[in-house]
């Protein structure tokens, strides 16, 4: 029987109260940084979740955190070799020669290029550690799931013991793998441990409807619509600083429609803000 895929959201940003520092960037990491800010621009704020499936797929989900969020903590060489080691798990899969001259690494399957992301980022844990080597470990964790699926859960269950930021982005990838193993009971512990916490780099709706579709799987339908609910409830009636109405995410949205076949009634008390109209008008 094969795995479903499963979805992972856009990060929250991590408050950061340290005073400014300067930040080495080289070519390769100014390039690269172009490309992943541009993904950022269009998750920011939306709440939209993308496909969590294995390598570079979860990769461009967090991504956006490592470089941005974390680059004041890392030295400029082991920024170099994460960076370097995160273009291996974002390297297209392809049998089509490219061309000659072009320095684009490609692959010819996904297991060769989960092999090659796995093999960097263990190599970028062994000779840094630190902060930089726990957000390898994480990589490599989570690359790890197509090649060997039990030591890869072994790997995130003890990252996911640390309550720091690495700490909780692999909880919630093992509560996805506990999903995908249909172990409910596991992913239901393992998401309402993470809801619970304060600060959390996964956003908070992300996890809530993650555990109200586990609920949903367990026959929990009271749960599951509770939850549904509140996502919808507050972001309908969430406002901006000028006091005016926010669009509602897609995670809102999405928990809505949720609601709907669950709760009917119970989803009609939700009313999406009007959509907001043209200067001038």
């Amino acid at each position: 029987m094969a795995r479903k895929k499963h979805k992972i959201t856009q990060l929250e940003p991590l408050e950061d109260n340290s005073k400014p520092k300067k930040q080495y960037k080289d070519s390769f990491q100014r390039d690269f940084g172009k490309k992943v800010e541009g993904f950022m621009n269009k998750l920011e704020g939306s709440g939209k979740t993308i496909l969590y499936g294995l390598g570079a797929v979860l990769i461009l989900g967090i991504i956006v955190l490592i470089i941005y969020r974390w680059n004041a903590s890392s030295n400029a060489a082991a920024q170099a070799a994460l960076g370097k080691a995160i273009e291996i798990s974002q390297s297209r899969v392809t049998t089509t020669p490219v061309q000659a001259g072009s320095p684009e690494k490609t692959f010819a399957t996904e297991k060769e290029r989960a092999e090659a992301a796995v093999a960097a980022f263990q190599d970028v844990s062994s000779k840094f550690g630190g902060n930089v080597g726990e957000k390898a470990s994480y990589f490599a964790a989570v690359n790890k799931i197509s090649l060997d699926r039990e030591a890869a859960i072994t790997e995130l269950q003890t990252l996911s013991a640390n309550s720091d930021a690495v700490g909780k982005l692999s909880k919630f990838a093992l509560g996805q793998a506990y999903d995908g193993d249909g172990k409910f009971d596991e992913a239901a512990k393992v998401y309402s441990e993470l809801a619970a916490m304060d600060n959390s780099v996964v956003a908070k709706d992300t996890v809530n409807f993650q555990l109200a579709s586990i609920y949903e799987k367990q026959d929990k339908t009271k749960e599951a619509a509770d939850l549904y609910y509140k996502i919808a409830k507050d972001a309908s009636e969430a406002k901006d600083a000028d006091g005016k109405p926010v669009p509602m995410s897609t995670t809102a949205t999405d928990a809505k429609a949720k609601l709907e076949k669950l709760d009917p009634e119970r989803a009609k008390e939700i009313q999406e803000p009007a959509p907001a109209l043209p200067p001038g008008m």
